[in-house]
């Protein structure tokens, strides 16, 4: 039995990502967590102390939020209806990211999928803050999907690495998981250091390639800039699901501070897998 945690805010981005993981996951056997938080945005001082003005606020987002969520849960068995998915809801006064952490530990979850709006305006921004807060500290997997995309299923998955890490199954699980249900191909995308893989490179490669069973294909760029090799990558091939191992010892870390991401625009358009390295 699969667990896996979507958070939500009731809106249209948020189900779409619901909707990804239900179809994603529409052969197995899970139970899916519909998460809503909810904290008044001028709760710290005011509401504390029980400003007249706000007192039973909590109450009526409470209970606005339960019947939002009971409507959802309703809906989604309407429209999506699989003897192989069991849904629960939760409403809880918290922060998103806090009751994230605490719920992959209390519950076991396996997976969190959640929605982003993306880039917007003149700054390119990654995703929206609370996918990036979930992304630095949680230790489970997670995607993210665009408010822009238009369901695919995960036929083409580009994994970018510089095989400098080792890859446990039980690390990857989550990828492997969809590549055997899907029969994906995984275009492995090795941005090149130097000349030659060292021996330990090697060796990784070698793992990872085992691990795939025939689903990989290695390519490999110069490391002249991450962010432009995976843009360009995605140019030239329908990719439909871009997975990364969050490390700060590779390249992933990189993509959230450098300066040259608000230069060069990483557009996150297709469902993004971050697996935390355990």
């Amino acid at each position: 039995m699969k667990k896996i945690l979507l958070p939500t805010d009731f809106s249209d981005n948020s189900f779409k990502a619901i909707t990804y993981a239900l179809k994603v996951y529409k052969d197995i056997k899970c139970t899916f967590y519909l998460l809503h938080t909810y904290n008044p945005s001028v709760y710290q001082t005011e509401y504390l102390i029980g400003s007249p003005g706000l007192i039973g606020l909590g109450d009526v987002m409470k209970e606005t939020a339960l019947t939002n969520s009971k409507e959802l849960k309703e809906k989604i068995e309407l429209e999506y209806p699989n003897p192989k998915h069991t849904f629960k809801t939760r409403v809880i006064f918290n922060t998103l990211l806090n009751e994230v952490l605490e719920m992959t530990t209390s519950e076991g979850i396996d997976l969190i999928v959640m929605g982003t709006k993306g880039a917007s305006g003149a700054e390119e921004i990654l995703f929206g803050s609370n996918a990036v807060h979930i992304i630095k500290k949680t230790k489970c997997p997670l995607i993210v999907v665009p408010d822009s995309f238009a369901y695919e299923a995960p036929k083409e998955i580009l994994f970018p690495t510089d095989f400098e890490i080792t890859y446990p199954e039980k690390e990857i699980e989550s990828l492997l998981q969809v590549v055997k249900n899907h029969k994906s191909q995984v275009n492995i995308l090795y941005i090149r250091k130097a000349i030659a893989l060292n021996m330990v490179q090697k060796e990784h490669k070698k793992q990872l390639d085992r691990l795939m069973v025939n689903h990989a294909i290695f390519h490999e760029v110069p490391d002249n800039e991450i962010i432009t090799a995976i843009n360009d990558f995605q140019l030239k091939r329908k990719i439909n699901l871009l997975v990364m191992i969050q490390n700060k010892h590779t390249f992933f870390e990189r993509l959230f501070i450098e300066p040259v991401l608000k230069k060069v625009g990483f557009h996150v358009t297709i469902p993004f897998m971050v697996i935390p390295q355990l």
